[in-house]
């Protein structure tokens, strides 16, 4: 056999299997084995990283990466940046807050153009799913986007409307015809109202857990009906959970993920005025985030993503009911998560199933997801025991708004390899194409 490439050691190796000690051997942009960690190996270069772990680079699922229209809140350069410094090395864009939307191929030949050469990770692409656009969701899905984002309540900008039920049932419907995926953020218009009052208190109260249920609920209804495969987005009430377990008890192809910012943070601790706390659905009690723990231990949800919805500065004005409702968090979600995991129980082997492995299987990403033979070389360092003072300025984030700003975070990411190359000059990511 020829050299390997890069072999990277360590005691603390996450396989799909757990932690192991382990000397990953990378031929080309792939793992081509898992040895011993003390195994011999001839390899152009190689890296022990002992007792530091070694974690499968992330897959963030729900980004906002907001280019072209809207690039000065962010972009493919500092997205991707902020991805790799956070040990995600595949994202996929969501198809709002750029200009156009992605809702036809046309719209996403421009973003494709306007993302060329800029990416620091593997990217993907959603689709959306709009009033009027049923005929080029197919189109779409043959042009290689992962799936298809949808909202049923008003989405906070004006050229991505709401789908009503029967646009839905008909969306599901064509989408269940060619196998693809709707991926839905799920808040019933009926049930949120307008904040009385510039609090967050208020600003909670107008959108309660009741209108996460209700939505859900149709979601779940429309999904058994049409055979559609649908995904919940960025669960934030605990309501929603006996829904979803139910439905997955009836076989009804359903599933959900959280974020970190409703596994970390609580209504409690919000300060006043500090918007960049705002996001929709809310960060609710610190009893639902205990909840929502509980849900993601027993596999109700399945994926943790950052929901990254950033915007600039401005936009944050000192008022619930008028800021911009977005958590930016692209490069912190693996330690904020990890702070908390392993504060209850957890291990990185939970992290990594949940930040890691699960979106890459709903985006039907192969070779993503897992340090196994074959899979692409997406590797992490990490140090699980670091404690990092966040400092929203430093970030890569091209706006410094975050409400981790001020936090101390355990875990540092060190080291970030991209199909075997380290992610530290030139972006070499890819985009990430083609029909399931």
């Amino acid at each position: 056999m020829t050299p390997y490439d890069l072999v990277v050691r360590s005691r603390r190796t996450v396989t799909p299997e757990g932690e192991r000690a382990a000397a990953v051997a990378v031929r080309g942009e792939r793992i081509a084995a898992l040895h011993d960690y003390t195994a011999p190996l001839e390899a152009a270069e190689d890296v022990d990283l002992r007792d530091l772990a070694l974690l499968p680079g992330l897959v963030d699922s729900h980004v906002h990466v907001n280019e072209p229209g809207r690039t000065h809140w962010e972009g493919f350069d500092s997205a991707t940046r902020a991805a790799a410094a956070g040990g995600v090395t595949t994202i996929v864009d969501m198809p709002l807050n750029s200009l156009p939307p992605t809702v036809s191929t046309e719209a996403l030949e421009v973003k494709l153009r306007a993302a060329e050469g800029q990416c620091h990770v593997d990217t993907a692409f959603w689709g959306g799913a709009v009033p009027g656009n049923l005929k080029d969701l197919r189109p779409l899905h043959e042009r290689g986007v992962r799936g298809f984002k949808c909202f049923l309540s008003p989405s906070g900008v004006d050229e991505f409307p709401p789908l009503g039920a029967d646009e839905l049932r008909a969306a599901l419907t064509e989408v269940a015809g060619f196998g693809g995926l709707m991926v839905v953020h799920a808040e019933d218009p009926a049930l949120l109202g307008e904040p009385d009052g510039p609090g967050y208190r208020a600003f909670l109260d107008s959108r309660p857990g009741a209108a996460e249920r209700s939505a859900v609920e149709r979601v779940v209804r429309l999904a058994a009906e049409t055979g559609c495969r649908a995904h919940v987005l960025h669960v934030s009430s605990a309501e929603c959970l006996n829904v979803l377990e139910a439905a997955r008890a009836e076989g009804v192809p359903v599933s959900a993920e959280t974020c970190p910012h409703y596994l970390t943070l609580a209504a409690e601790q919000v300060p006043e005025g500090e918007t960049a706390y705002k996001c929709c659905p809310p960060i609710r009690s610190g009893h639902n985030r205990d909840l929502l723990w509980d849900g993601l231990a027993r596999g109700v949800l399945s994926c943790v993503v950052s929901d990254h919805s950033p915007s600039t500065a401005d936009l944050k004005v000192p008022d619930f009911a008028a800021a911009w409702g977005g958590i930016a968090s692209l490069q912190l979600g693996l330690a904020a998560v990890w702070t908390e995991a392993a504060r209850r129980g957890h291990t990185l082997a939970d992290v990594t199933r949940w930040m890691s492995a699960a979106p890459a299987e709903l985006a039907a990403l192969p070779g993503k997801g897992a340090i196994a033979a074959g899979n692409d070389a997406d590797l992490v360092a990490f140090d699980p025991e670091a404690d990092t003072l966040i400092d929203a300025a430093r970030l890569h984030h091209k706006n410094p708004v975050t409400p981790y700003h001020g936090r101390t975070l355990k875990g540092a990411v060190l080291t970030t390899w991209l199909r075997g190359r380290p992610v530290d000059g030139a972006p070499h990511g890819r985009f990430l194409l083609g029909a399931r």
